[in-house]
């Protein structure tokens, strides 16, 4: 693989690194009034650890600068992320104010099928997810670390840049609709790059989810962590919405972005028709 075939991907679709099936430019895209959000600066992906040594050459050649990680302390300890020589790492935790530590315990709880089914069945894990996306708005740490991305990749000398979570999907599928909302992406695109993470992400933990189904769990709740799905970013729109009423609002009266920093991040990644 080079760097241009991984440009020339349709916008949304995975690079084909097969350690970071969820890696994807989020630029391609198209704007409201028919400007393109630029291609090569900033890419969305899941956990960058483990990397083989032809994927780490595959991500070198994107030519990172900095790399940021949303993840919490218990994510990003066992598994800190694998990086081509001269990458920033930058450690930005979202989840850092919530309660409980829920990635672990869910892992866990989907070793014991039955145990799995009493506590997450019945819709209770897709209730826990919307709360998440809430908290992505709401928390005063998810608002620092959104800040600081957001500030960041305002920042030209910065660029190109890389963000993600564990599998790429929550914490950095808001991020990537709030950025891409913020460019006049329609709300329609920008949902459909948000589900592309099913694509990628489901297969990627088909064992686990086969082994729990197997042993008699619900097959809706490994689905409803290991997917997205669309009640999930509604909720976190809807919460910007309430509290804040725009998403230019949202990043002037929640992250602290002044409109002048709004303006830099669409000048620098809006090219015109």
């Amino acid at each position: 693989m080079n760097t241009e075939k991984m440009i020339h991907r349709s916008a949304g679709e995975s690079l084909g690194i097969a350690s970071v099936p969820n890696l994807r430019d989020l630029g391609g895209y198209k704007t409201r009034d028919g400007a393109t959000v630029a291609k090569g600066l900033v890419y969305r992906s899941n956990q960058l650890a483990p990397i083989s040594p032809s994927d780490m050459e595959k991500l070198a050649q994107l030519g990172l600068k900095n790399d940021y990680d949303l993840r919490t302390e218990a994510e990003r300890t066992p598994l800190p992320d694998e990086l081509p020589p001269g990458v920033n790492n930058v450690w930005l935790n979202v989840l850092k104010d919530a309660s409980g530590s829920a990635p672990t315990n869910l892992l866990a709880l989907l070793q014991n099928p039955k145990e799995g089914n009493k506590a997450l069945g019945g819709g209770k894990i897709e209730a826990t997810f919307v709360k998440s996306y809430r908290d992505f708005v709401t928390l005063p740490s998810a608002k620092t670390a959104y800040r600081e991305f957001f500030i960041s990749l305002a920042d030209q000398n910065k660029l190109p840049a890389l963000f993600h979570c564990t599998t790429g999907k929550d914490r950095t599928g808001w991020a990537a609709a709030a950025l891409l909302t913020l460019l006049d992406v329609p709300k329609k695109t920008v949902m459909e790059d948000y589900l592309r993470s099913n694509d990628y992400i489901l297969p990627l933990y088909k064992k686990v989810i086969d082994a729990f189904v197997d042993g008699g769990g619900e097959s809706s709740i490994p689905q409803a962590i290991f997917g997205v799905k669309v009640e999930y970013l509604e909720a976190a729109f809807d919460e910007m919405q309430t509290k804040y009423g725009t998403i230019e609002n949202y990043f002037s009266e929640a992250l602290g972005i002044d409109t002048f920093t709004q303006k830099a991040l669409r000048d620098l990644y809006l090219v015109q028709a």
